[in-house]
Order: C-alpha cells, then structure tokens, then sequence
C-alpha cells in the first residue's frame, strides 16, 4: 500500500463527505420507480395486463413526486436529475412498448415490434431533447409553461390508451390500428407541438377552499381506485383533446411577444439616433456689427 508523501499533500487519499440524508430521498423515490416499470414488463410477459399497467401509472405517480419532494427538501443533485432521466426512458419507453407488443403488436410479427421499438426510442429522444434544452437562454419566458412535444409519462399513459378500453369490455382493435396509435404516440413525443404543462402557473387556496380542495382530491382518488379504466381513458382522451388548445395558446403568446418586440424597436432606433449638430457658428447681426469699436470694422 502506498504511502501519501507529506510533501505533497494533494496526492493524499481524497475523503468523501458523508451525504445529507435528504439527498437519498428523491434517489430512491426514483429507484422504486424504475422497479415498478421493471415489474411492468415482467408482468406483461406473464400475461397479467391489469397489473402491468398498473405498475406503469404507479411509476407515473412516483416520477411526478419525486421532483418535487427534490425541490421541497432541497435534495437536487445532478446524480438523481440523471437517474431520473433513466427511469424515465425504462418506465415510459422501453416499458410500455414491449407491453403493447406482448400484448398484441406481435401479431404483427417485424411490423409490431418495429412500432414498439419507435415508441421506445422516440421516449428516449424526448428525453434527451429535454435535458439539452433545459438552460436555453434563447428561449422566451413565456415558454417555462408548455412542453416541447408530449411528455415521456404522459406519452405512456396515452399509448396505453387500447388497454384501457379492453379492461372495459371493449372489443380489441385491429394489430394495425394498435401499432398506428403507438406510432402516433411515439410521433408527438419527439415532435415540436408546444404542449401546456402550467409549471410556472401559482396557484393559492383560499382559506374557505381548503376543505372543499381535500374533499375534492379525496373523491377523485377515490374513482381512480374505484374506476381506474374509466379515469384514465377519459383522462387520455381530454388530454388528447387538448393538444390543439396548447398549440393555439402558445402561438398567441409568440404573435403577442412578437408585436411587444416591434412596437419596441422604432423607439430603440429613435434613441439611438444621433441629434443634429448644434449651429457652431451663427452668423453676427448687423446691430452687433455697428456696435463694434471703429478699430475692428
């Protein structure tokens, strides 16, 4: 074992300092995440769809927490920013594409599973496209509230959309209407269709509201538990629904922004603009002249 020299301390055995316990906190929220999507896929492989589908909307659950309890407790870290983005590509992209071909895109034989894996990969560009963009500085204010393409959860939630309404008793759809779906999915995750996420929207309670807020989040977890299919395929379709919304939303806040930009410009350039040379000289009047002593005429 060799020996650090006390002449050059730097060569010394670095300590590493012993890690805050809020730190872990979110890493294992997101660890108990990725085995929820693991799960996922061995289930489906079993044949258990309810169950399997199940552990993708717990894993969608722990994802949307996670973040924030990081910001609550202050426990960010660019180790579980990156553990998130890997949990993120298991969970809503490998995950569900391999459950909708175990489940049916198999019929399909090399088309389906070319579906399931442009779904995969389409949830592994969005999320790549979304760490690089984070720290754009070109990007308008207004535009911390929308979503460049759908989000990689909410991607998965709605590309299990045919599960849903097979739960329900719903006739199963044709292998080839399911990959199309899958690949309409897989399509608004990497496209650049601004998508509203309100995450800068703060919104307060009014002391007289906050029972009426509780009983409310009650009642709908409540159906969630009781109906899941139903909640969550009339939760896919208004989300779909809504995509146009998000769109028109967006394009009002740039044409505004671009006539703030406009009406700015003209009095950019007017104060910009040099003023006119004051007159240096002026020419002397004819009283001034007379006035003169007669040895300067």
């Amino acid at each position: 074992m060799l020996t650090p020299d006390p002449k050059y301390p730097e060569l010394r055995r670095r300590r590493f300092r012993p890690i805050p316990v809020r730190m872990l906190v979110p890493n294992v929220i997101t660890l108990l995440a990725i085995c929820a999507g693991l799960t996922a896929i061995r289930l489906s492989i079993e044949g258990r769809m309810e169950l399997a589908v199940a552990a993708i909307v717990f894993a969608a659950v722990l994802d949307g927490v996670d973040g924030r309890v990081a910001r609550m407790i202050k426990g960010q870290s660019k180790f579980g920013a990156e553990l998130d983005s890997l949990a993120d590509f298991v969970n809503f992209g490998v995950a569900p594409g391999l459950m909708l071909y175990f489940w049916q895109l198999q019929e399909l034989n090399n088309g389906g599973w070319i579906a399931a894996m442009v779904f995969a990969i389409a949830g592994g560009l969005r999320l790549a496209r979304f760490n690089a963009s984070i720290d754009d500085p070109n990007k308008p204010a207004f535009a911390a509230n929308y979503f460049t393409g759908v989000p990689a959860p909410a991607g998965a939630i709605l590309a299990m959309l045919p599960f849903y309404l097979a739960f329900l008793g719903v006739s199963k759809p044709p292998a080839m209407l399911t990959a199309a779906y899958t690949l309409l999915i897989a399509f608004l995750m990497v496209s650049r269709l601004p998508v509203f996420s309100g995450k800068t929207v703060r919104m307060r309670v009014p002391p007289e509201m906050v029972l009426p807020v509780f009983v409310s989040v009650v009642f709908f977890v409540a159906l969630l538990i009781g109906y899941p299919w139903h909640i969550l395929s009339i939760g896919s379709v208004l989300y779909l629904a809504s995509l146009p919304w998000g769109w028109k939303t967006y394009r009002d806040h740039e044409r505004n922004a671009a006539a703030v930009a406009a009406a700015q410009q003209p009095a950019a350039a007017d104060a910009a603009a040099p003023s006119a040379p004051a007159a240096t000289f002026s020419p002397a009047s004819e009283d001034t002249e007379d006035d003169r002593p007669a040895r300067l005429n």
